[in-house]
């Protein structure tokens, strides 16, 4: 390419000034040729004209009269081509057009003011006036056009059509899939789309504020095709914090799949609302309590879930002290007459026990001794202070448990936990109350826990866990997102913020949570929750334009530069519906455009249509408030008669009869 010198530009400019000169003198010799008669008149025609004329004439020239109208007009839009006006941001199409043709207008009408009848010399003074006017604004005209910035900037102000990205198109199935239909955008044509989740034993995870249309749009997907799986259906655990919002959803999809199970299935309901319409489980049953590690966590998740602030704190003296207590009382209560008294309820009423009596019983099992010795130790120096310090938070905080409703639900022994068991494969929905999210948030915490060990085991069948508004429990869920995958357990973790789990599960564990799950889809989510979003999601290549504009040109510049996708104020900005993220794949389907930004398809005409055919969760069994009360009433019975027996059976052996510590006056 020529190199662009002053040379170059000065010989250019001396054409231009040349042709337009030319067009400007043959115009005027048109007007001197055609109005001869208005110059003699005007004593503007010397003898020497007369013979200047004759010679023009000869060229051929004007041989009609327009013919030297358009040879001077030609010469000027010759001369135009060759112009390089200062660029105007306001210069535009419409008004360059508009010259232009009311000029070319002007310029050729003007010849019918030579057909009326008036003066000689009027008849050339508008004629040359209209036609000079018409000249001139087509010339006007002409560099106005030059002035006009041929490479506008873009107006997509927000650079929405630049982020726009191919996504997955093709509908990709498998036997543990689930599959969102979508449309998204690209280069401002909508396209349809499938955002597909076909490895969700790699975990899920959902973000969104409130309204962004987490359950609309997904969780009712991630259920109602979870239960109607090709060959056999999910099994299935749902955590319903807005009982029961969630569970009569599950409870109509199993119905209509039941049948599809290769075992017989049930549908159970925890609640501590409805006791008509609950089931009873005992969450410290023995099957799930196999050895005093067992008991361990049990106690921790309990006393977590009713102080949240001990999950940043735990290693801590004042944290370990009241779980290894519980622990002691929870194994005792195991390893007593086979687990006749192991349920959380007993434990509740055992730990309210008078210490005497309490250390007195606990000396019993050899295998807690170590757990008891310190608070035993404390108790026989009479350094209460410290022992109530090590103690009383564990008993201040399970006394909160101690209702007849919860005592009634956590008493019985309606099913087991074991939700994938291929004998007996299961859909179990939890509820909660937001008006009760702390207390009855440790309870189902506990509960999942338990259960989480129990199905995470080699030959059982799939399993989807969907935990809506998850930090509010406090389930130790990373050993189920890391290791369940091998055993067909898919686990779906519903959020608003990933502020949400570092508040309630500590900055270190909140991020293994985030960063462990392979599936990611997020709605309106903003601060830092978008920042890490758009990261995962990564960059793409975009057009960056550059316009620079100065007396003599425009200087365009063109390039592409990686630039996040979905920036973070996209995301902070998303509709209702709209979701972004990013899914994983598997080695026999891989996914080549992971990421997605798209507006996840729900017809909610259809929704409201089966919602009115959804049957209520059924009624359990018909539940009175004398039967709750003698049920609670008949635990605290059970303890005082269990430390009344083990006291006086120690009372009555030499060689126990030591152990018992007696009260001091």
């Amino acid at each position: 390419m020529a190199l662009q010198t002053g040379e170059n530009e000065n010989a250019m400019r001396k054409i231009v000034d040349m042709t337009r000169f030319m067009a400007i003198t043959i115009l005027v010799i048109h007007f001197y040729y055609y109005l001869y008669q208005a110059f003699v008149l005007w004593d503007l025609a010397p003898p020497f004209t007369a013979r200047l004329l004759g010679n023009i004439r000869n060229t051929g020239l004007f041989n009609s009269f327009l013919n030297s109208k358009l040879i001077a007009l030609g010469l000027l839009l010759i001369s135009l081509l060759g112009i390089k006006g200062r660029k105007d941001e306001k210069a535009n199409y419409k008004t360059a057009i508009a010259y232009i043709i009311t000029g070319l207008f002007l310029y050729f009408i003007s010849a019918l003011i030579l057909i009326p009848k008036m003066t000689v010399s009027l008849q050339a003074i508008i004629y040359m006036k209209l036609a000079s006017i018409g000249f001139l604004l087509v010339l006007s005209g002409g560099t106005m056009l030059t002035r006009i910035i041929k490479d506008k900037l873009s107006k997509d102000i927000f650079n929405t059509e630049n982020e726009t990205f191919p996504q997955e198109e093709r509908l990709l199935l498998n036997e543990f899939s689930i599959n969102l239909e979508a449309t998204y955008n690209l280069r401002g044509k909508v396209r349809k789309s499938y955002v597909s989740v076909v490895s969700p034993q790699r975990a899920c995870l959902i973000a969104g504020s409130p309204g962004a249309g987490k359950t609309a749009f997904l969780v009712r997907q991630f259920i109602a095709q979870a239960l109607a799986k090709n060959p056999t259906p999910y099994t299935m655990f749902v955590y319903d914090f807005k009982w029961p919002d969630l569970s009569i959803i599950a409870y109509n999809h199993w119905l209509k799949n039941k049948l599809r199970y290769k075992a017989h299935s049930d549908c159970f309901f925890i609640n501590f609302d409805d006791l008509t319409r609950s089931h009873r489980c005992n969450v410290f049953h023995v099957m799930g309590m196999k050895d005093i590690t067992d008991a361990a966590e049990s106690a921790a998740t309990i006393l977590v879930g009713l102080n949240r602030s001990w999950e940043t704190k735990r290693g801590e003296f004042f944290t370990e002290s009241p779980i290894n207590f519980v622990t002691a009382v929870i194994w005792f209560l195991r390893k007593y007459e086979g687990g006749r008294y192991c349920t959380l309820p007993h434990l509740i009423e055992l730990i309210q026990v008078g210490y005497e009596e309490l250390f007195s019983i606990l000396s019993l099992e050899p295998e807690i001794g170590v757990l008891i010795n310190p608070f035993l130790s404390a108790f026989k120096e009479k350094t209460k202070e410290q022992l109530e310090g090590q103690i009383a938070s564990a008993k201040i905080a399970l006394a909160r448990l101690a209702s007849p409703q919860l005592y009634y639900v956590l008493s019985g022994d309606d099913f087991q936990l074991d939700v994938n068991n291929p004998k007996h494969p299961k859909l179990i929905c939890m509820g909660n109350n937001p008006q009760k999210t702390q207390t009855l948030g440790a309870v189902i915490s506990l509960y999942v826990n338990r259960m989480l060990k129990i199905v995470n085991q080699k030959d059982k069948e799939k399993l989807m866990l969907i935990f809506e508004e998850f930090p509010t429990l406090a389930a130790d869920v990373i050993p189920t997102i890391t290791t369940g995958r091998s055993n067909k357990i898919s686990t779906c973790l519903v959020i608003q913020d990933f502020s949400q789990l570092r508040k309630d599960y500590g900055k270190d564990k909140a991020e293994v949570i985030v960063n462990t799950c392979g599936n990611i889809i997020a709605g309106q989510v903003i601060g830092d929750s978008a920042k890490q979003i758009s990261d995962r999601i990564g960059k793409i290549m975009q057009d960056r334009t550059s316009l620079s504009i100065n007396s003599g040109d425009t200087s365009i510049s063109k390039s592409k530069q990686l630039e996040l996708a979905v920036p973070p104020s996209t995301i902070a900005g998303l509709s209702s519906g709209e979701f972004v993220g990013m899914v994983a794949d598997t080695p026999q389907q891989r996914i080549e455009h992971k990421a997605f930004h798209c507006d996840i398809k729900a017809d909610f005409k259809a929704i409201n249509k089966e919602e009115k055919r959804y049957k209520n969760i059924p009624v359990v069994r018909q539940i009175t408030n004398d039967m709750v009360q003698r049920n609670y009433i008949q635990i605290k019975a059970e303890i005082a008669g269990l430390v009344a027996a083990e006291i006086g059976k120690m009372m009555g052996d030499p060689k126990l009869e030591h152990l018992v510590i007696k009260k001091k006056d």
